[in-house]
């Protein structure tokens, strides 16, 4: 029986896809390698925050069935692909699971089915790696079947922009292909932006993370010097952003970290190198300055452990909220894991608490997670605020701690309470 869409690749992207296109009334299916998952979601167990158990229940009970089997691919007239493209040893994208998907898709390829790519990657990824592998089996892109890129824009945990009200980019192999796309996103997304052509949806993405990337890398360097010269940023940057006009604010923290902004830049700077032989300066800039926060966190807070007379050998350090996003439980990339590396190093004696992560996976059972906050922020030398979940009352934590080093900017300042 066909199908509208198959996406493959049902995590923190492909699954609000799928949330969207069957609330749309479209017929879905996901197709994912990982059997573990396609278990849990067809049992109603979700794994990713912005999808809970019951939303999910609602997407199972307008149809959607999530498989290993290819089969899911073949009867679609639509199959989207929204799988990692994490960074690979040099540097630049690790392509595996989209040529994965891309070979599966071609084992199953019928005539007149639109392909769209969602993951990011480097430009001329939709036209030099995945159309070559559609067309081996003698169909042409843009004549036999449809080709287009359209880039993810999922920001886990945002409360107000989601997979519907996010504007869509869409760019086509050719503008049929595009109108293809367009009018298949049209069907569940708000507004739909058309671009010139693949590689210019693929570099809009890289855009749209590098001026980020290069805004936080801005501040984080000013958090610096600010502080050497006594200067509070945060007055600063609270100040600048009165002005209605050319100025954004951006914010110092312990490191970048989630599925974009520490990976997405440095697949523009590896196209650039690759293909043009020279680098981009400004990308490589901000990722050395960026990979140099959580050092620097560390820094400050030996210090602010010096100022009692301590060590950090030793020290009982509290480390509080270990995702790379605020009341979410993502903890991809996050700046925690490399704070936290530091300190070891140093022979801190190290715990967490984050009321969204009952086990760090990146430690174990290395560094414990504390159950009585209370107790724990009594018992401690220095508690180090890394993420503003919504449920820590930072002055009220701040107050009852030895010492409170806060590298997101929401404590009052104090005696025994100092910012970034």
């Amino acid at each position: 029986m066909s199908v509208d869409v198959t996406v493959i690749g049902l995590g923190y992207v492909g699954l609000p896809l799928v949330q969207e296109a069957v609330r749309a009334g479209l017929s879905v299916r996901g197709f994912d390698i990982n059997q573990g998952v396609v278990d849990a979601l067809n049992a109603g167990r979700s794994h990713i925050d912005d999808i809970s158990d019951s939303e999910l229940a609602e997407i199972l009970a307008g149809g959607f069935q999530a498989s290993t089997s290819e089969d899911v691919i073949k009867d679609a007239q639509t199959v989207v692909i929204c799988v990692p493209t994490p960074l690979g040893e040099d540097g630049g994208p690790d392509l595996g699971a989209v040529e994965g998907s891309v070979h599966a898709i071609a084992r199953n390829l019928t005539p007149g089915t639109l392909v769209v790519l969602e993951s990011t990657t480097y430009p001329g990824t939709t036209d030099e790696v995945v159309r070559p592998i559609l067309e081996a089996g003698g169909m042409r892109a843009g004549v036999d079947f449809h080709l287009a890129f359209s880039p993810e824009r999922i920001d886990p945990g945002n409360p107000t922009f989601g997979a519907k009200n996010t504007p869509k980019v869409v760019g086509g192999h050719t503008p049929e292909s595009g109108d293809r796309a367009a009018a298949f996103y049209g069907q569940f997304v708000d507004t739909v932006v058309r671009a010139k052509g693949t590689r210019e949806a693929e570099t809009a993405k890289l855009l749209e993370n590098t001026y980020r990337h290069i805004n936080i890398a801005l501040v984080n360097e000013m958090a610096r010097f600010c502080h050497d010269l006594g200067i509070d940023l945060w007055d600063v940057i609270d100040a600048a952003a009165t002005k209605p006009f050319g100025f954004q604010a951006f914010y110092p923290g312990p490191g970048v970290g989630g599925h974009c902004i520490p990976i997405d830049p440095n697949y523009l700077s590896y196209n650039v190198r690759a293909k043009l032989g020279y680098p981009f300066r400004f990308v490589e800039l901000a990722q050395e300055i960026n990979a140099t926060m959580p050092a620097y966190v560390v820094s400050r807070a030996q210090d602010l452990l010096n100022e009692d007379g301590k060590a950090m050998r030793g020290a009982k350090v509290l480390l509080l909220g270990v995702t790379y996003k605020p009341n979410i439980a993502d903890q991809r990339e996050s700046p925690a894991v490399p704070v936290a590396r530091h300190m070891l190093d140093k022979g801190a004696d190290l715990s967490y608490h984050d009321p969204h992560v009952a086990r760090w996976d990146a430690f174990g059972d290395t560094v414990p997670a504390v159950d009585d906050l209370d107790a724990a922020l009594r018992e401690a030398d220095l508690v180090v605020l890394l993420q503003n979940h919504r449920g820590y009352d930072v002055d009220a934590i701040a107050g009852a701690s030895t010492r409170f080093f806060d590298t997101r900017g929401r404590v009052t300042p104090g005696e025994r309470a100092h910012r970034l």
